[in-house]
């Protein structure tokens, strides 16, 4: 049988090959494809609404030529496929995003107000991410220390191992953040508030699948998602792929199936 092609897109901070464990679950009926870290070539710079990403990403996918592939995204990747797809909908055979809330025209004109007035430190994760730890001395050190912490903490351990495995990168004096936390950082600072006026030219099938305690969820509620996209809820938080990745790859394996009416 032959497996699907399905081009994989990470969320912030954590490079496509941390997700190696819901690419297990998906490879039997997919071929899985992904950069490691979107935001990191200098041909493709962090701006505002992120277009030069939504650029890389369709550049990569046109590089594949592999037909019109199945777009899957996880929080930063969902959005990146949400707007590549409406650019380029020949690229796609469908569209899933995961955990990635579209934000309503009137709290998005709010969040555009935010961000002229260089509050948005306030508002999204891109404090955290400029302040944020980015060496260690070896994997048992850092391990130990993103096991306590945030989200972190409902990782599936294999999960947590291969995050301490890609994420990491030799240093000077031990491991560092593999994903630059200054390129975070601008990713957030740039999140596009204008998501929810490319809904209406979205013309592949496109479904979504969140976290039941997903805090995004609650922050930016699922009405005008619900409105464009075929949707479901799995136990877990923002990080669900990483929380509970066999459910995930099963789940996203049955939004596929309904959104195309194939089976892999």
């Amino acid at each position: 049988m032959e497996r699907r092609a399905l081009v994989f897109s990470h969320a912030n901070g954590f490079p496509g090959s941390c997700y190696r464990c819901l690419y297990e679950g998906l490879e039997p009926r997919y071929a899985v494809a992904f950069k490691d870290r979107l935001g990191h070539d200098p041909r493709y710079p962090v701006t505002d609404g992120w277009p030069h990403l939504v650029a890389e990403l369709v550049d990569f996918i046109e590089a594949l030529d592999a037909g019109p592939v199945m777009g899957v995204g996880h929080s930063l990747g969902g959005y990146l496929n949400l707007i590549a797809a409406v650019q380029r909908p020949d690229l796609f055979r469908a569209i899933v995003l995961l955990d990635a809330p579209i934000l309503g025209p009137w709290k998005g004109s709010a969040f555009a107000m935010i961000k002229r007035f260089g509050l948005a430190d306030r508002v999204t994760p891109a404090g955290a991410a400029r302040g944020r730890r980015r060496e260690w001395a070896d994997a048992a050190e850092a391990r130990a220390h993103f096991r306590g912490r945030g989200g972190f903490r409902q990782f599936d351990p294999a999960c947590l191992d291969d995050y301490i495995a890609a994420a990491m990168t030799p240093g000077r004096d031990g491991l560092r953040l593999a994903f630059d936390p200054d390129v975070e950082y601008r990713i957030y600072r740039g999140i596009p508030h204008d998501l929810a006026y490319y809904l209406p030219r979205l013309k592949v099938p496109a479904g979504f699948i969140g976290g039941k305690s997903s805090v995004e969820i609650r922050r930016v509620g699922l009405a005008l998602t619900r409105r464009h996209f075929r949707v479901a809820l799995l136990e877990g938080g923002h990080l669900f792929p990483f929380e509970r990745p066999r459910e995930a790859a099963q789940a996203l394996d049955r939004m596929i199936t309904a959104l195309t009416g194939e089976h892999a």
